[in-house]
């Protein structure tokens, strides 16, 4: 019997970071077969040319999808959506897989799912079922789902949303959130070697910040945010750049402007790879922005988020996650709670509604995909909870 070929495709540096441990479980089984396509911002110079980093993990990308163009308006996303769906149609027509793999709720994956679905080829969504209200991520997320036939969720609530959407219950798994299989299959470094990794000295506050735009017409700007983060003078500050969403480019020329006038004390990174990102998440004190890392990985290692605005409006949060309004007197004030001896006391104490990983999340997923039947997975019946009992 030949290998079952499973085609991981991914876009982004954060992506590839949760999907790591996944792929490499595939390549290491015998019977499966590792495709990979990149595709977005990884084949972009300016964020980085994060395929490298794939390859540098020892995994050989089978096809390049270009798609991004330079304008980050509206429609040049839209025009990038409609390049992409031409190159996964080619790309997946020569590599015939026998599953598509997909997660999250970026553009680019729109692109695949399109083509996958043309050409009759079954996918696998990871991160299903969960809400960004913020951003258009939200409405990508939910169609895919749609478009896909087997489901890997990261909590028991997103699990009936995926349900609730018409899909069967038998083709959904709760699992957990898959990046946390990094906080047990990395070695995270310690400070000393973080800081000489990175070429920035941490200090008594550090903050981590990434911040995206509110793709769904909410407020971008980064001013109200610089203002609140210059109320903490002895504060060190790195910040990761915006994703190549509408409006990203203006965010990363406000954030280089701002790292330049702000004497060594802060830095900006293109990508700081996933090892790099979380041993920062696992040292600095206060996760700022508007990123799910903040919302999933954050408490897993029991770091304070101060979460800005509604891109991530209607996620499942931790005790750990602060919300505020994107105005300066609220990141302030969010800033304050999350720095006081009284809040901190409370972090080891956190109960992370996405799990504690335990290492094995890849492995689940992998054995599924490895022996679920892919006779008659195209066939999708939509499931009515009307008609139905308690699904769990």
């Amino acid at each position: 019997m030949n290998p079952r070929k499973l085609c991981v495709v991914t876009g982004a540096r954060a992506e590839y970071g949760l999907l790591r441990w996944l792929m490499q479980e595939i390549a290491d089984d015998p019977a499966l077969t590792l495709q990979t396509v990149a595709t977005g911002m990884h084949l972009s110079p300016e964020f980085g040319l994060t395929y490298r980093h794939i390859e540098k993990d020892g995994f050989a990308i089978d096809a390049k999808v270009e798609m991004l163009l330079s304008s980050d308006a509206p429609v040049g996303v839209a025009k990038s959506i409609g390049l992409g769906a031409i190159g996964f149609a080619d790309a997946l027509q020569k590599l015939a897989p026998d599953l598509v793999i997909l997660l999250g709720d970026r553009f680019e994956l729109l692109s695949a799912a399109s083509a996958a679905m043309a050409l009759g080829l079954p996918m696998a969504h990871i991160h299903g079922g969960e809400s960004s209200e913020g951003a258009i991520d939200e409405q990508i997320r939910h169609a895919i789902t749609k478009l896909a036939h087997l489901h890997f969720v990261a909590a028991g609530p997103y699990r009936r949303r995926v349900i609730q959407m018409g899909e069967q219950p038998a083709r959904v798994w709760n699992v957990g959130a898959i990046g946390l299989d990094n906080l047990t299959r990395l070695a995270l470094l310690d400070r000393p070697h973080l800081e000489k990794a990175i070429g920035f000295s941490l200090a008594e506050p550090t903050f981590l910040v990434t911040f995206h735009p509110e793709t769904l017409g909410g407020e971008t700007s980064t001013l109200a945010l610089f203002a609140a983060l210059d109320h903490f003078s002895k504060a060190h500050i790195l910040f990761t750049q915006p994703n190549a969403d509408a409006g990203g480019r203006a965010i990363s020329e406000q954030i280089t402007a701002y790292v330049a006038r702000s004497s060594g004390r802060a830095a900006s990174f293109s990508t700081l790879g996933q090892l790099n990102y979380l041993s920062t998440m696992k040292h600095c004190t206060v996760v700022v922005g508007n990123s799910s890392s903040g919302i999933i990985e954050a408490p897993a290692l029991k770091r304070a988020t101060v979460n800005i605005g509604t891109r991530q409006e209607g996620r499942l949060r931790a005790s750990s996650v602060i919300d505020c309004a994107l105005s300066e007197s609220a990141i302030v004030a969010a800033l304050h709670r999350a720095l006081s001896s009284q809040f901190q006391a409370t972090l080891d104490h956190i109960d992370n509604p996405y799990g504690d990983g335990g290492g094995a999340i890849s492995a689940r997923i992998k054995d599924t995909l490895k022996t679920v039947p892919l006779a008659g997975l195209l066939q999708k019946n939509f499931y009515d909870l009307e008609k139905s009992v308690h699904v769990g």
